[in-house]
């Protein structure tokens, strides 16, 4: 463990701190005894500009109607920001928000490090048992939950239905079915068959778990994403770069990437059920029924895909910990998971969600709960989050040919190897 006689600290720092931190303005928080809520929640959400974060700023607004006394602050914070800048700021005990919407593989680590507020036996895990197994395993901590879970994900092959019909080509459900599809799409549309997001590791998982890889095995404690399989799953993206069958990008992935597609110069990108609201605004995709979404094709090992979604979560410095908990399962509730799924195509963490005749009937979600019903865990270990970066440089570099997939890969388990001390 990292956390040691650090974050102890820490912990005894942010205890005394409290009253400076959480809820920007300084509004502290009140319960009177009749149990009323007052002060300020402040709340950072990560959700896509433009599309998500109206939702999501409407919704948390609404929490006042409950709560007329409590003002909520929403601040959107860049994706790619959000985990250091939290860090920093909770570190810091200055700046950070009353309840952060953490990415999954960031909440083990924000825990580790004492950032969170313990939730068990509070108002933000209200009918607790209601919770997705998998989407709850991510918001556990040596036996403690710091995190309610918000939404889940996985990946698949999101298509453009007209042009796959101008070209004559089936769904791809292979690799190399992908390559021969995306051939047939150059020659017939002139259209370029995929667009594989390159700056971003995550766009890696569905591969190397089709290879059979994995980033590491936490029970052995051993890296594995160097072994055989994660070395076939960086030869199997260069390729389909190196064939042409898929462009790709060092910089500014999600945007090109999100542009191609909606704009119709691609057929086909790899992308998850939070890129459906920005999908229906591209030209390509105002008759919505020309979405198509797919399984990523399967590699060698069969077809793979990631688990994803995002946990809201306390800070541990907040002053305002009794409205913020109140917000989180507000939040989290049962109502407003099925307004999201309804509003966003967001897939809900609560099972009782999917009973709800509208989700139900949800093509986007209906798609994507049996994807995430098989996809693959991220180890729950603090370290995780932090396995992305050298992934990503070294994912980087192999699809621009800077370096060969056995040096990618060799050189990305030597990092986690640096990382994790006493691993294999």
């Amino acid at each position: 463990m990292r956390r040691g006689i650090a974050a102890t600290a820490l912990v005894a720092s942010l205890a005394l701190t409290a009253t400076a931190c959480g809820g920007d303005d300084g509004e502290g928080a009140k319960s009177s005894s009749g149990g009323k809520l007052s002060g300020t929640v402040t709340w950072w959400d990560t959700s896509t500009v433009g599309s998500e974060d109206k939702v999501f700023k409407k919704i948390a607004e609404g929490f006042t109607k409950q709560h007329p006394d409590v003002k909520i602050k929403y601040v959107n914070v860049p994706f790619g920001e959000a985990q250091n800048k939290f860090k920093n700021a909770a570190s810091a005990g200055s700046g950070a928000p009353d309840v952060i919407r953490s990415e999954v593989a960031w909440t083990p680590e924000f825990a580790d490090l004492g950032l969170l507020a313990p939730l068990d036996g509070t108002a933000a895990l209200k009918d607790e048992k209601d919770f997705l197994p998998q989407a709850a395993a991510s918001t556990k901590y040596n036996d403690k939950t710091y995190a309610v879970p918000q939404v889940i994900d996985s990946m698949g092959v999101f298509y453009n239905k007209k042009i796959f019909e101008a070209a004559g080509v089936e769904v791809p459900r292979t690799i190399a079915e992908l390559k021969t599809a995306a051939k047939a799409i150059k020659d017939k549309t002139g259209k370029t068959g995929m667009y594989l997001r390159g700056d971003d590791a995550y766009w890696l998982l569905s591969f190397l778990y089709g290879e059979g890889g994995n980033l590491v095995d936490a029970e052995k404690k051993q890296v594995t994403v160097d072994n055989p399989a994660g070395v076939n799953a960086m030869k199997v993206v260069k390729d389909l770069v190196d064939s042409g069958a898929a462009k790709t990008d060092a910089t500014d992935g999600w945007n090109n990437m999100q542009s191609a597609f909606k704009d119709g110069k691609v057929a086909m990108m790899i992308n998850g059920p939070w890129a459906v609201a920005d999908t229906y605004a591209g030209a390509e995709f105002k008759d919505k029924a020309n979405l198509g979404v797919a399984p990523v094709p399967a590699g060698s090992a069969g077809q793979g895909a990631p688990q994803g979604g995002h946990n809201l979560a306390v800070y541990a410095g907040s002053p305002n910990l009794a409205a913020s908990q109140a917000f989180v399962e507000y939040m989290t509730s049962a109502q407003t998971q099925t307004q999201v799924a309804k509003e966003l195509n967001l897939l809900p963490t609560r099972s009782s969600i999917y009973k709800d005749p509208q989700v139900a009937s949800n093509e986007i979600v209906g798609f994507f709960k049996p994807v995430v019903d098989k996809a693959v865990e991220r180890p729950w270990i603090p370290e995780t989050g932090s396995l992305f970066e050298p992934l990503k440089v070294e994912y980087t570099k192999v699809l621009t040919g800077q370096t060969t997939p056995e040096k990618g890969a060799k050189a990305t388990g030597d990092a986690y190897r640096k990382l994790l001390k006493d691993w294999k």
